[in-house]
């Protein structure tokens, strides 16, 4: 019988415990409420730099529950949802991020669909999302910008769903910071990790085409 995570949020070797089962029938529908977003969400603090007298903006970031149920075969991994997902509510929220029309082409879970909708198509397929961070600090949406770093809690994910076989990345950052505060932490139960083109439009140099094809793997997983 797999462990259940308990109810805490603290550190250990820099990642952050996260409330798992919290709100635990929601997550169930694979739809965090939004109520529980918006107080997980992005709260902006000042701060003096220490160069001098000037006052700068720092966005203290954090992510959302993840979107999960016990059929999850595999999890698809961003680094921290962007200024419009937060806003939003949703995973993905930029119009002009591709992964919904991936998830389009691969599973009919396109951008047109309400969000509920596709996030249920996504999950009848066994696919859970999530974002390697737990919080951050991050001015504006590029993820060059993340500084002081936390980690979501993985091993405690993993041993919640130990259905889950295979981690896909969504770009090089999440999968760089799950190398560096993740992986150390994980013993026993490793999943398959697999790094795919960015689906963000600071990408774009590469075609859509292209991305779908790149992405297809995800599709051969879970079929």
């Amino acid at each position: 019988m797999s462990s259940r995570v308990p109810v805490v949020s603290f550190e250990h070797r820099g990642v952050a415990v996260s409330e798992l089962e919290r709100d635990r029938r929601v997550r169930h529908l694979g739809i965090p409420s939004a109520p529980l977003i918006r107080r997980l969400c992005a709260e902006t603090v000042s701060f003096r730099s220490l160069s001098g007298n000037s006052n700068h903006a720092m966005s203290r970031i954090q992510s959302f529950p993840p979107i999960v149920s016990e059929r999850s075969k595999l999890l698809i991994l961003g680094s921290m949802p962007g200024a419009l997902s937060l806003k939003a509510s949703e995973y993905y929220a930029h119009p002009r991020n591709a992964f919904w029309h991936i998830m389009g082409e691969l599973f009919g879970a396109g951008p047109s669909l309400p969000y509920q909708e596709r996030v249920t198509i996504l999950q009848s397929a066994g696919i859970a999302l999530w974002d390697t961070l737990q919080r951050c600090v991050r001015p504006g949406s590029l993820d060059a910008s993340i500084t002081e770093e936390v980690a979501n809690d993985f091993p405690g994910l993993f041993a919640t769903y130990p259905n889950i076989t295979h981690v896909f990345f969504n770009g090089g950052k999440p999968e760089k910071a799950f190398r560096r505060h993740v992986l150390p932490t994980l013993h026993g139960h490793r999943p398959v990790f697999t790094r795919l083109p960015s689906t963000s439009p600071a990408h774009a140099a590469m075609r859509l085409d292209a991305k779908v094809q790149a992405w297809s793997v995800v599709k051969q997983v879970v079929s």
